[in-house]
């Protein structure tokens, strides 16, 4: 504290300091309190992210960027992988006008620090890193503190801080001893003590229980606490205190507060909204009328605590929900994970359901999505079974496409491929859940421009989905679609794009009728495939004014439709009918996507490509400027896109200047 307090005093920049020590020792105690002095007496802006796995680094990195002035199509494109994300965060904190302090907490795994170059120095401010990782080859250039245990009479002194008329110092001592002396388990011994209110224990026979090995199991495992090295010692301590809390609880009649943290240690450390808790899939576990009771038990017992909102959110320590799960008997695990995900689906937006700019952030969510995933495989075989499993995975898939539609590509695959890693070790390369969340992986990997990849994946599922559910099953037919964007613009084969294409679009009429949702998607496909002068316009009205019809002229696939028609007319020479389709799906995309978006930008482009093609060359090198103008911004001088614009808004400037030289003449 005293060189971190130094740093700040100093105005510290260019710096990082990595806390590490084993799991509850102190090291997000001690960075929250250097948060409070660099906020609340430094002036400084305060920056929180959490980084126990990658989609949850960059959802909070990229709020990073927002908060440090970050347009909403920088932040898109970086969403989108047309630039790099920890670029655009890091060239925001350059730039900040106040001088930070930004926290990644729970950093237990650097390697995706690393691959992503997310950690870096900055003359803006001052970066604190919380882990248990201590190999200092993770850290290059970081100042590393260790984070222990505390010495006797401190930990001592805890306990009697939080719980003065217990015991003695010497008797809090011996049970520090017990405990290892680590700051969890003695924040969570003295909450025991202090909140008691029936028969509340002396620290005298709070050791005595400590040492009543045969009647509380793991309690011998905290007494061997500090015996421990690595990363789990921590979580043999805290299952002790857990043990003994719960059992307080039980004895004032709150068995349900047992069932409630189990649920718990379904999902994530992370903040977790407490609307989740009122869902209906929770009558199957804890009766309604309970929950209010067992929770405040939880709090009471320093189980959990409450982080104010908005949302409001619980936040339960990992450490003890490991150790929570570890104790949870075989026969309650199946139940425990389906409520779990039955409480989560609500809150993740249905599949067959667009995206729009107004749907609630998904951020608070893709963590405790993730930790489900990895509880459910984790208990595969040892109490959960295959049908749980596969509703979890229902899970991932929704969130998936939740952040691809948001255009959190990035985000999106990574969901994606852990679903698939750890539903195929459960369920098998060929199970329809998988199959499911593999075709996902398939249309992430495509718009972040990973073709070869894309390809093999999109191959692999319609190999998957025709060997599984037939050639002609709407799975199939799904797979077709996804393979079909891949080789029209990244392989150039667009002959057999139309063909995949064109199959869908057959089977998906002959199961659902023409003008099903489904359908107009497979539809508008293969107008974009098949434009140019041979194509018959009609079949692009016919395909809107179904669009029309079935989903409502705003609707995406609406715009969808209606800017491939605009293309195709383009294509056929029909520049005049084209423009005025075009201008609603920019207005449209506007309203849906905003302005900076890169659907939005490429309409605008078509819109410009259109008034230089009928001669308003004027407007059309206005439309060209700025659109070339939003993509450097967006997407960075050099991308190809860019560079496009520019040259096209070369072309219109020519044009136009060629124009008023005729007209002066």
């Amino acid at each position: 504290m005293t060189q971190l307090r130094a740093a700040l005093a100093e105005g510290g920049a260019d710096q990082v300091f990595v806390l590490h020590g084993l799991g509850g020792c102190g090291k997000t105690a001690v960075a929250s309190e250097v948060f409070r002095i660099a906020t609340v007496e430094g002036g400084r802006a305060g920056l929180w992210v959490n980084a126990p796995d990658l989609a949850s680094l960059r959802a909070g990195m990229l709020a990073v960027a927002a908060d440090r002035g970050a347009s909403e199509g920088e932040l898109t494109a970086a969403r989108n992988g047309l630039r790099a994300a920890a670029d655009l965060v890091w060239e925001r904190l350059d730039r900040s006008g106040q001088p930070w302090l930004l926290v990644i907490d729970n950093a237990d795994d650097p390697a995706i620090l690393r691959e992503g170059n997310w950690l870096r120095t900055s003359p803006g401010g001052i970066t604190l890193v919380t882990t248990r990782q201590v190999a200092s080859h993770w850290w290059p250039g970081a100042t590393l503190h260790h984070v222990g245990v505390l010495p006797r009479e401190d930990a001592a002194q805890v306990l009697c801080d939080l719980a003065p008329e217990r015991g003695t110092p010497e008797e809090a001592a011996e049970i520090a001893d017990r405990l290892g002396r680590l700051p969890l388990a003695l924040t969570l011994a003295g909450g025991y003590l202090a909140h008691q209110v029936i028969s509340p224990w002396s620290m005298a026979e709070y050791g005595r229980a400590l040492e009543r090995g045969n009647e509380v199991d793991p309690i011998e495992l905290l007494d061997q606490g500090a015996a421990y090295s690595g990363a789990h010692p921590s979580r043999h301590l805290a299952s002790t205190t857990w043990e003994l809390s719960l059992d307080a609880l039980r004895a004032q009649g709150l068995p349900e507060a047992t069932v409630l943290v189990r649920v718990l240690s379904c999902w994530s450390h992370d903040p977790m909204p407490l609307h989740l808790l009122t869902g209906p899939g929770i009558d199957t576990v804890v009766p309604r009328a309970r929950i209010e009771s067992a929770l405040r038990g939880l709090l009471d017992h320093s189980l959990t605590r409450l982080v104010p909102g908005p949302p409001r959110c619980l936040r339960t320590h990992g450490v003890l929900l490991e150790s929570i799960a570890r104790g949870t008997p075989a026969d309650q695990r199946d139940v425990l994970v389906s409520t779990a995900a039955e409480l989560l689906m609500p809150v993740l937006p249905e599949v067959s359901r667009p995206w729009a700019r107004e749907d609630p952030p998904l951020a608070p969510y893709v963590p405790h999505t993730l930790a489900l995933l990895r509880r459910a495989a984790q208990w595969a075989g040892v109490g959960v079974g295959q049908a749980t499993t596969a509703r979890v995975l229902e899970c991932t898939l929704r969130l998936a496409i939740a952040l691809h539609r948001a255009g959190d590509y990035a985000s999106a695959l990574s969901v994606a491929q852990e679903a698939v890693a750890r539903g195929t070790s459960v369920l098998g390369a060929n199970h329809p859940a998988v199959i499911a969340v593999r075709q996902r992986e398939g249309r992430s990997l495509y718009r972040l421009g990973r073709y070869e990849e894309a390809e093999a994946v999109h191959r692999l599922a319609l190999a998957d989905c025709t060997a599984v559910f037939g050639a002609d099953s709407v799975e199939t037919l799904e797979s077709c679609m996804g393979l079909s964007s891949v080789l029209a613009w990244s392989l150039d084969q667009k002959d057999a794009a139309a063909a995949l294409v064109r199959r869908a679009v057959e089977g998906r009429t002959a199961a659902f009728g023409a003008a099903h949702p489904s359908t107009l998607v497979a539809r508008t496909y293969l107008l974009e495939f098949t434009a140019g002068p041979e194509l018959d316009p009609a079949t692009g009205h016919a395909l809107l004014s179904d669009c029309h019809r079935t989903v409502g002229p705003g609707h995406p696939i609406a715009l969808d439709a209606e800017l491939n028609l605009g293309f195709a007319l383009v294509t056929a020479s029909r520049q005049t009918l084209a423009l005025p389709h075009v201008r609603t799906v920019v207005e449209g995309f506007e309203r849906t996507y905003g302005i900076d978006h890169p659907k939005t930008l490429a309409a605008r482009f078509l819109r410009s490509r259109i008034l230089g093609e009928i001669g308003r060359f004027e407007e059309a090198a206005a439309e060209a400027e700025r659109v070339a103008a939003a993509r450097a911004r967006v997407l960075g001088a050099d991308h190809p896109w860019t560079r496009l614009s520019l040259e096209r808004l070369g072309e219109w400037q020519r044009a136009r200047d060629a124009q008023v030289s005729d007209d002066a003449e």
